[in-house]
Protein backbone atom coordinates (compact mmCIF):
# COMPACT_ATOMS: atom_id res chain seq x y z
CA UNK A 1 0.00 0.00 0.00
CA UNK A 2 1.17 3.55 -0.76
CA UNK A 3 2.51 5.55 2.18
CA UNK A 4 0.23 8.27 3.52
CA UNK A 5 1.40 11.88 3.88
CA UNK A 6 2.26 12.98 7.42
CA UNK A 7 -0.48 15.20 8.80
CA UNK A 8 -1.00 16.99 12.07
CA UNK A 9 -3.87 15.98 14.32
CA UNK A 10 -6.58 18.60 14.75
CA UNK A 11 -6.38 18.23 18.54
CA UNK A 12 -2.70 19.27 18.45
CA UNK A 13 -3.32 22.63 16.78
CA UNK A 14 -2.79 25.74 18.87
CA UNK A 15 -5.17 28.69 18.78
CA UNK A 16 -2.66 30.52 16.56
CA UNK A 17 -2.56 27.61 14.12
CA UNK A 18 -6.34 27.31 14.12
CA UNK A 19 -6.70 30.94 13.08
CA UNK A 20 -3.99 30.58 10.44
CA UNK A 21 -5.80 27.53 9.06
CA UNK A 22 -9.07 29.48 9.02
CA UNK A 23 -7.41 32.21 6.93
CA UNK A 24 -6.05 29.60 4.54
CA UNK A 25 -9.48 27.97 4.20
CA UNK A 26 -11.16 31.26 3.36
CA UNK A 27 -8.50 32.10 0.77
CA UNK A 28 -8.82 28.71 -0.90
CA UNK A 29 -12.62 28.78 -0.92
CA UNK A 30 -12.68 32.27 -2.45
CA UNK A 31 -10.38 31.15 -5.28
CA UNK A 32 -12.46 28.04 -5.93
CA UNK A 33 -15.70 30.03 -6.07
CA UNK A 34 -14.09 32.43 -8.54
CA UNK A 35 -13.09 29.46 -10.70
CA UNK A 36 -16.64 28.10 -10.50
CA UNK A 37 -18.02 31.46 -11.62
CA UNK A 38 -15.59 31.68 -14.53
CA UNK A 39 -16.31 28.13 -15.70
CA UNK A 40 -20.09 28.53 -15.51
CA UNK A 41 -20.41 32.06 -16.87
CA UNK A 42 -21.12 31.15 -20.49
CA UNK A 43 -23.65 28.36 -19.92
CA UNK A 44 -25.14 29.24 -16.50
CA UNK A 45 -24.72 33.01 -16.01
CA UNK A 46 -27.15 33.16 -13.07
CA UNK A 47 -25.24 30.52 -11.13
CA UNK A 48 -21.94 32.19 -12.06
CA UNK A 49 -23.22 35.44 -10.56
CA UNK A 50 -24.16 33.56 -7.39
CA UNK A 51 -20.64 32.13 -7.05
CA UNK A 52 -19.15 35.59 -7.60
CA UNK A 53 -21.20 36.77 -4.65
CA UNK A 54 -20.02 33.85 -2.54
CA UNK A 55 -16.38 34.58 -3.44
CA UNK A 56 -16.87 38.18 -2.31
CA UNK A 57 -18.26 36.92 1.00
CA UNK A 58 -15.24 34.67 1.51
CA UNK A 59 -12.87 37.57 0.76
CA UNK A 60 -14.61 39.73 3.35
CA UNK A 61 -14.28 36.95 5.92
CA UNK A 62 -10.59 36.61 5.12
CA UNK A 63 -9.98 40.33 5.72
CA UNK A 64 -11.79 40.17 9.05
CA UNK A 65 -9.82 37.07 10.05
CA UNK A 66 -6.54 38.79 9.17
CA UNK A 67 -7.46 41.79 11.28
CA UNK A 68 -8.35 39.62 14.27
CA UNK A 69 -5.20 37.53 13.83
CA UNK A 70 -2.95 40.60 13.85
CA UNK A 71 -4.57 41.86 17.04
CA UNK A 72 -3.96 38.53 18.78
CA UNK A 73 -0.71 37.14 17.35
CA UNK A 74 1.02 39.80 15.25
CA UNK A 75 2.07 39.89 11.61
CA UNK A 76 3.64 36.48 11.01
CA UNK A 77 1.15 33.79 9.92
CA UNK A 78 2.36 30.17 9.87
CA UNK A 79 1.84 28.25 6.66
CA UNK A 80 -0.77 25.61 7.46
CA UNK A 81 -3.26 24.30 4.93
CA UNK A 82 -6.15 21.87 4.92
CA UNK A 83 -3.96 19.12 3.47
CA UNK A 84 -1.58 19.50 6.44
CA UNK A 85 -4.29 18.56 8.98
CA UNK A 86 -5.89 15.17 9.41
CA UNK A 87 -9.67 15.09 9.03
CA UNK A 88 -10.36 17.08 5.87
CA UNK A 89 -11.85 15.45 2.79
CA UNK A 90 -9.52 15.43 -0.20
CA UNK A 91 -11.03 17.79 -2.77
CA UNK A 92 -11.20 16.69 -6.36
CA UNK A 93 -10.18 19.59 -8.65
CA UNK A 94 -13.51 19.72 -10.45
CA UNK A 95 -13.00 23.47 -11.02
CA UNK A 96 -10.25 22.66 -13.54
CA UNK A 97 -12.57 20.74 -15.87
CA UNK A 98 -14.26 22.47 -18.78
CA UNK A 99 -17.14 22.65 -19.28
CA UNK A 100 -18.19 22.54 -15.64
CA UNK A 101 -21.20 20.46 -14.66
CA UNK A 102 -23.73 22.47 -12.70
CA UNK A 103 -24.81 19.66 -10.37
CA UNK A 104 -21.25 18.66 -9.53
CA UNK A 105 -20.18 22.25 -8.86
CA UNK A 106 -23.11 22.99 -6.55
CA UNK A 107 -22.57 19.70 -4.72
CA UNK A 108 -18.90 20.59 -4.20
CA UNK A 109 -19.83 24.04 -2.91
CA UNK A 110 -22.31 22.55 -0.45
CA UNK A 111 -19.68 20.16 0.91
CA UNK A 112 -17.17 23.02 1.21
CA UNK A 113 -19.58 25.14 3.25
CA UNK A 114 -20.54 22.24 5.53
CA UNK A 115 -16.91 21.29 6.14
CA UNK A 116 -15.83 24.84 6.98
CA UNK A 117 -18.77 25.28 9.34
CA UNK A 118 -17.85 22.07 11.19
CA UNK A 119 -14.24 23.24 11.44
CA UNK A 120 -15.19 26.53 13.10
CA UNK A 121 -17.67 24.88 15.46
CA UNK A 122 -15.18 22.26 16.63
CA UNK A 123 -12.35 24.78 16.94
CA UNK A 124 -14.50 26.97 19.17
CA UNK A 125 -15.43 24.03 21.42
CA UNK A 126 -11.87 22.87 22.05
CA UNK A 127 -10.26 26.26 22.74
CA UNK A 128 -9.29 26.88 26.38
CA UNK A 129 -8.30 30.53 26.03
CA UNK A 130 -11.36 32.68 26.76
CA UNK A 131 -10.60 35.41 24.24
CA UNK A 132 -9.67 32.98 21.48
CA UNK A 133 -12.71 30.84 22.23
CA UNK A 134 -14.91 33.90 21.84
CA UNK A 135 -13.16 34.73 18.58
CA UNK A 136 -13.63 31.23 17.18
CA UNK A 137 -17.26 31.26 18.28
CA UNK A 138 -17.72 34.48 16.33
CA UNK A 139 -16.16 32.80 13.30
CA UNK A 140 -18.55 29.87 13.62
CA UNK A 141 -21.45 32.31 13.76
CA UNK A 142 -20.06 34.11 10.72
CA UNK A 143 -19.93 30.86 8.79
CA UNK A 144 -23.53 30.05 9.71
CA UNK A 145 -24.53 33.49 8.47
CA UNK A 146 -22.47 32.88 5.36
CA UNK A 147 -24.41 29.69 4.71
CA UNK A 148 -27.64 31.65 5.05
CA UNK A 149 -26.21 34.32 2.76
CA UNK A 150 -25.37 31.65 0.19
CA UNK A 151 -28.97 30.49 0.29
CA UNK A 152 -30.13 34.09 -0.16
CA UNK A 153 -27.80 34.55 -3.11
CA UNK A 154 -29.14 31.37 -4.66
CA UNK A 155 -32.69 32.60 -4.25
CA UNK A 156 -31.72 35.93 -5.81
CA UNK A 157 -29.66 34.77 -8.78
CA UNK A 158 -31.07 31.32 -9.57
CA UNK A 159 -34.77 31.31 -10.39
CA UNK A 160 -36.63 28.00 -10.09
CA UNK A 161 -36.79 27.43 -13.84
CA UNK A 162 -32.95 27.20 -14.13
CA UNK A 163 -32.26 25.10 -11.03
CA UNK A 164 -30.96 21.58 -11.31
CA UNK A 165 -31.81 18.83 -8.86
CA UNK A 166 -29.07 18.43 -6.24
CA UNK A 167 -27.73 15.11 -5.12
CA UNK A 168 -29.50 13.82 -2.04
CA UNK A 169 -27.54 14.51 1.17
CA UNK A 170 -28.17 11.03 2.48
CA UNK A 171 -26.72 9.51 -0.68
CA UNK A 172 -23.58 11.66 -0.35
CA UNK A 173 -23.18 10.57 3.25
CA UNK A 174 -23.57 6.94 2.18
CA UNK A 175 -20.85 7.46 -0.43
CA UNK A 176 -18.49 8.99 2.12
CA UNK A 177 -19.10 6.44 4.88
CA UNK A 178 -19.58 3.18 3.02
CA UNK A 179 -19.03 3.24 -0.75
CA UNK A 180 -15.66 5.03 -0.85
CA UNK A 181 -13.90 3.00 1.89
CA UNK A 182 -15.62 -0.19 0.71
CA UNK A 183 -14.51 0.39 -2.89
CA UNK A 184 -10.95 1.12 -1.78
CA UNK A 185 -10.98 -2.13 0.18
CA UNK A 186 -12.44 -4.16 -2.67
CA UNK A 187 -9.81 -2.82 -5.05
CA UNK A 188 -6.99 -3.55 -2.62
CA UNK A 189 -8.25 -7.04 -1.81
CA UNK A 190 -8.99 -8.00 -5.39
CA UNK A 191 -5.69 -6.75 -6.82
CA UNK A 192 -3.03 -6.92 -4.11
CA UNK A 193 -3.73 -10.57 -3.20
CA UNK A 194 -3.42 -11.81 -6.79
CA UNK A 195 0.38 -12.02 -6.69
CA UNK A 196 0.77 -14.22 -3.58
CA UNK A 197 -2.17 -16.43 -4.57
CA UNK A 198 -1.03 -17.24 -8.11
CA UNK A 199 2.62 -17.35 -7.09
CA UNK A 200 1.72 -20.09 -4.60
CA UNK A 201 -0.49 -21.82 -7.16
CA UNK A 202 2.17 -22.07 -9.87
CA UNK A 203 4.97 -22.80 -7.41
CA UNK A 204 3.24 -25.71 -5.65
CA UNK A 205 0.40 -26.87 -7.94
CA UNK A 206 -1.25 -27.77 -4.62
CA UNK A 207 -4.79 -26.42 -4.39
CA UNK A 208 -5.06 -26.68 -0.59
CA UNK A 209 -1.77 -24.89 0.04
CA UNK A 210 -2.78 -22.24 -2.49
CA UNK A 211 -6.10 -21.73 -0.74
CA UNK A 212 -4.38 -21.26 2.63
CA UNK A 213 -2.00 -18.67 1.14
CA UNK A 214 -4.90 -16.80 -0.48
CA UNK A 215 -6.97 -16.88 2.72
CA UNK A 216 -4.06 -15.60 4.81
CA UNK A 217 -3.33 -12.82 2.30
CA UNK A 218 -7.01 -11.76 2.21
CA UNK A 219 -7.41 -11.66 6.00
CA UNK A 220 -4.09 -9.85 6.49
CA UNK A 221 -4.95 -7.26 3.85
CA UNK A 222 -8.41 -6.78 5.38
CA UNK A 223 -7.00 -6.10 8.85
CA UNK A 224 -4.39 -3.70 7.42
CA UNK A 225 -6.88 -1.75 5.30
CA UNK A 226 -9.42 -1.61 8.12
CA UNK A 227 -6.95 -0.04 10.52
CA UNK A 228 -5.56 2.29 7.85
CA UNK A 229 -9.01 3.66 7.01
CA UNK A 230 -10.20 3.87 10.61
CA UNK A 231 -7.10 5.71 11.81
CA UNK A 232 -6.83 8.09 8.85
CA UNK A 233 -9.80 10.30 9.78
CA UNK A 234 -12.02 10.50 12.88
CA UNK A 235 -14.85 12.02 10.83
CA UNK A 236 -15.29 15.05 13.10
CA UNK A 237 -14.46 17.59 10.38
CA UNK A 238 -15.36 15.72 7.24
CA UNK A 239 -18.77 14.39 8.23
CA UNK A 240 -17.67 10.96 7.00
CA UNK A 241 -19.08 9.33 10.11
CA UNK A 242 -17.66 6.81 12.54
CA UNK A 243 -14.12 5.60 11.81
CA UNK A 244 -15.26 2.18 13.04
CA UNK A 245 -17.92 2.01 10.33
CA UNK A 246 -15.54 3.10 7.59
CA UNK A 247 -12.78 0.83 8.85
CA UNK A 248 -15.19 -2.09 8.98
CA UNK A 249 -16.45 -1.41 5.45
CA UNK A 250 -12.92 -1.17 4.09
CA UNK A 251 -11.64 -4.22 5.98
CA UNK A 252 -14.58 -6.48 5.16
CA UNK A 253 -14.57 -5.58 1.46
CA UNK A 254 -10.81 -6.08 1.28
CA UNK A 255 -11.20 -9.56 2.74
CA UNK A 256 -14.09 -10.38 0.41
CA UNK A 257 -12.06 -9.21 -2.60
CA UNK A 258 -9.16 -11.45 -1.61
CA UNK A 259 -11.17 -14.52 -0.61
CA UNK A 260 -13.23 -14.48 -3.82
CA UNK A 261 -10.49 -15.82 -6.06
CA UNK A 262 -9.03 -18.05 -3.31
CA UNK A 263 -12.21 -20.11 -2.84
CA UNK A 264 -11.91 -21.96 -6.19
CA UNK A 265 -8.77 -23.65 -4.85
CA UNK A 266 -10.93 -25.69 -2.54
CA UNK A 267 -11.47 -27.77 -5.71
CA UNK A 268 -8.80 -30.51 -5.80
CA UNK A 269 -8.28 -30.30 -9.58
CA UNK A 270 -5.56 -27.65 -10.13
CA UNK A 271 -6.45 -26.74 -13.73
CA UNK A 272 -10.16 -26.43 -13.01
CA UNK A 273 -9.55 -24.41 -9.85
CA UNK A 274 -7.17 -22.03 -11.65
CA UNK A 275 -9.59 -21.54 -14.53
CA UNK A 276 -12.43 -20.68 -12.16
CA UNK A 277 -10.15 -18.40 -10.12
CA UNK A 278 -9.18 -16.45 -13.25
CA UNK A 279 -12.88 -16.10 -14.14
CA UNK A 280 -13.62 -14.84 -10.63
CA UNK A 281 -10.85 -12.25 -10.95
CA UNK A 282 -12.37 -11.02 -14.21
CA UNK A 283 -15.77 -10.67 -12.53
CA UNK A 284 -14.22 -8.81 -9.56
CA UNK A 285 -12.41 -6.33 -11.81
CA UNK A 286 -15.55 -5.73 -13.86
CA UNK A 287 -17.53 -5.13 -10.65
CA UNK A 288 -14.94 -2.60 -9.44
CA UNK A 289 -15.07 -0.75 -12.78
CA UNK A 290 -18.88 -0.67 -12.63
CA UNK A 291 -18.92 0.65 -9.04
CA UNK A 292 -16.41 3.39 -9.90
CA UNK A 293 -18.54 4.36 -12.88
CA UNK A 294 -21.82 4.20 -10.96
CA UNK A 295 -20.86 5.95 -7.71
CA UNK A 296 -17.57 7.77 -8.37
CA UNK A 297 -18.62 9.09 -11.82
CA UNK A 298 -15.47 7.69 -13.42
CA UNK A 299 -15.94 7.00 -17.16
CA UNK A 300 -16.50 3.26 -17.53
CA UNK A 301 -13.78 2.62 -20.09
CA UNK A 302 -11.30 4.70 -18.13
CA UNK A 303 -12.16 2.84 -14.93
CA UNK A 304 -11.94 -0.51 -16.73
CA UNK A 305 -8.54 0.30 -18.21
CA UNK A 306 -7.12 1.39 -14.85
CA UNK A 307 -8.44 -1.62 -12.94
CA UNK A 308 -7.70 -4.23 -15.58
CA UNK A 309 -4.18 -2.92 -16.23
CA UNK A 310 -3.33 -2.98 -12.54
CA UNK A 311 -4.85 -6.44 -12.11
CA UNK A 312 -2.99 -7.87 -15.11
CA UNK A 313 0.35 -6.51 -13.89
CA UNK A 314 -0.09 -8.04 -10.43
CA UNK A 315 -1.44 -11.28 -11.93
CA UNK A 316 1.56 -11.55 -14.25
CA UNK A 317 3.95 -10.85 -11.39
CA UNK A 318 2.44 -13.68 -9.37
CA UNK A 319 2.69 -16.18 -12.25
CA UNK A 320 6.29 -15.21 -13.07
CA UNK A 321 7.40 -15.50 -9.47
CA UNK A 322 5.59 -18.80 -8.96
CA UNK A 323 7.00 -20.28 -12.16
CA UNK A 324 10.59 -19.24 -11.47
Amino acid sequence: MASRPIRKDFSDLSERELLALAISLEEEDARIYDEFAEGLRETFPDTAQMFNGMADEESQHRHRLLTLYREKFGERIPLIRRQDVRGFVERQPVWLARPLGLDKVREQAELMEAETKRFYARAARRSRDASVRQLLGDLAAEERRHEAKAEALEEKFIPPDVRKSEHDAERRLFLLQVVQPGLAGLMDGSVSTLAPLFAAAFATHDTWETFLVGLAAAIGAGISMGFAEGLSDDGSLTGRGSPWLRGMASGVMTTIGGVGHALPYLIPDFRLATTIAVAVVAVELAAIAWIRNRYMETPFWSASLQVVLGGLLVFAAGILIGSA
